[in-house]
């Protein structure tokens, strides 16, 4: 039962997130940023080739990004990545959270990736991913992925239809917002102590 009501405080949540938002529509080719020339270099991104060449080292979860922020050429361009790495087993978490400004589409490029969404009505859909399977996440719903695999790391790359789609962790949103933890205790139907250790995890 508390779990219920949990899932359904976090498709509330996300819900009044995730507002009619996204890329606006340019009237030209390109944007550049103030002072910038294009020329060749302007258009390439190097930033995924760490993440890909060298895999993951020393966190149980890694999303290298390609978005706006770290690739200026794609503003405006209503597209980004991101590369996304876990750990073997269950500590490999991309915990529950959601981008108001995209859905995403994951491909699995290495291992076994376990993900779920949750829909407005609060049905949870999830599927175990193998190398070369994708899943669409909709934009504004809660969704998570995990590894699959006790053993073997995974890797899968996201396509997002923004340059900046935008993350919002639910668990740090909630847990680290500075909501007071009784009104926690109360929405969750549990303790004041149980919500602090959920706090402490998250701040």
């Amino acid at each position: 039962m508390a779990m219920r009501a949990c899932l359904v405080l976090i498709v509330v949540l996300s819900a009044g997130l995730s507002a009619l938002a996204g890329d606006p529509d340019i009237t030209s080719d390109f944007i550049t940023p103030p002072g910038v020339i294009p020329d060749d270099n302007f258009f390439t991104f190097t930033g995924l080739n760490d993440a890909i060449i060298n895999g993951l080292k020393d966190v149980p979860f890694k999303a290298t990004k390609a978005s706006q922020v770290e690739f200026p050429a794609l503003t405006g361009q209503s597209v980004s990545l991101a590369v996304l790495q876990y750990e073997p087993g269950h500590t490999g978490i991309n915990p529950p959270h959601i981008h108001p400004r995209s859905a995403e589409l994951l491909l699995v490029i290495q291992g076994v990736v376990f993900v779920g969404l949750v829909d407005s009505t609060n049905k949870l859909y999830t599927q175990t991913l193998y190398a070369g399977d994708a899943f669409i996440f909709p934009k504004g719903l809660v969704h998570f992925q995990v590894n699959g695999d006790s053993k073997y790391p995974a890797v899968a790359v996201s396509a997002f239809g923004s340059a900046s789609p935008g993350t919002i962790s639910l668990p740090k949103n909630i847990f680290g917002s500075g909501i007071y933890n009784w009104v926690l205790a109360k929405s969750f139907k549990t303790d004041v102590e149980t919500i602090s250790k959920l706090v402490s995890a998250n701040s």
